[in-house]
């Protein structure tokens, strides 16, 4: 039987603000008409007609989908289209995974399926001039790994990894990678900052040949032997992350 206090243990459904009810229509009917950047909106007088609400509640909801990026509120213009910004896109990721409690390993995960392909579709579209930039940051790799300059050999490899990217062709490839790179950062200088110099030496010695791999399959314009490269350099990491984090305080 049921004790008389569970009475009250009943959860209560939420039910969606009116304006939050509107706020989502006007999206799904920006996205419904295809509507572009720039693109007018009725009025917040005709808005309050069609969805028959007062005005307040259509400023709620267009000051929701202003705060998202998704609209503008213009003096003289009225309601317009905006056009979503990559590196906004990137910035509220990054924002997200330092804010919230996604482990690594899932990070990890994420990282692998899209790398492995981009490292592909590197080899596949490389350019001439692609691959001379590739090179380029190869040699500044290198040269930081020479220096004992652990901060400047993180930022070469992101701009190594980010290189690949841009030489898809594919944009989305490169906003994906933005997205997660300061993590991915975070655990670059990790590694390279091993209180054990002697391990963090090694990792950065790993991570020159494992680049110097990755690009010569890409000039190579040989996907499967890029693909493969860059496989078995996210796994050598994954690995190097692993133990340091079983040697250190580092959060899972």
């Amino acid at each position: 039987m049921a004790k008389k206090a569970d009475i009250f243990a009943t959860p209560i459904a939420r039910v969606p603000r009116l304006s939050d009810q509107v706020a989502e229509k006007l999206l799904e009917t920006i996205l419904e008409r295809g509507l572009k950047p720039g693109d007018r909106l009725p009025s917040e007088r005709e808005l309050g007609e069609q969805f028959q609400v007062s005005r307040t509640v259509i400023r709620e909801a267009t000051r929701a989908l202003v705060a998202k990026g998704i609209i503008d509120v213009r003096s003289g213009t009225g309601l317009t289209v905006t056009a979503v910004d990559s590196q906004a896109v990137s910035s509220t990721m990054n924002l997200y995974l330092r804010g919230s409690d996604v482990p690594y390993e899932q990070v990890h995960e994420v990282r692998s399926v899209l790398e492995i392909e981009v490292a592909g579709g590197a080899a596949e579209r490389a350019t001439d001039e692609g691959i001379a930039g590739l090179a380029a940051i190869h040699e500044r790799l290198l040269a930081r790994h020479q220096r004992g300059d652990g901060e400047g050999f993180s930022v070469a490899d992101v701009h190594f990894h980010r290189q690949l990217a841009e030489m898809t062709g594919n944009d989305l490839f490169v906003v994906l990678l933005d997205a997660i790179g300061n993590v991915l950062l975070e655990i670059r200088r990790a590694l390279s900052a091993n209180e054990d110099r002697a391990i963090a030496r090694q990792n950065q010695t790993g991570a020159v040949k494992a680049h110097k791999q990755i690009l010569d399959a890409v000039a190579e314009r040989d996907p499967v032997k890029a693909r493969e490269a860059m496989r078995d350099h996210l796994a050598t990491v994954y690995q190097g992350w692993i133990s340091l984090r079983a040697a250190s305080d580092l959060p899972a």
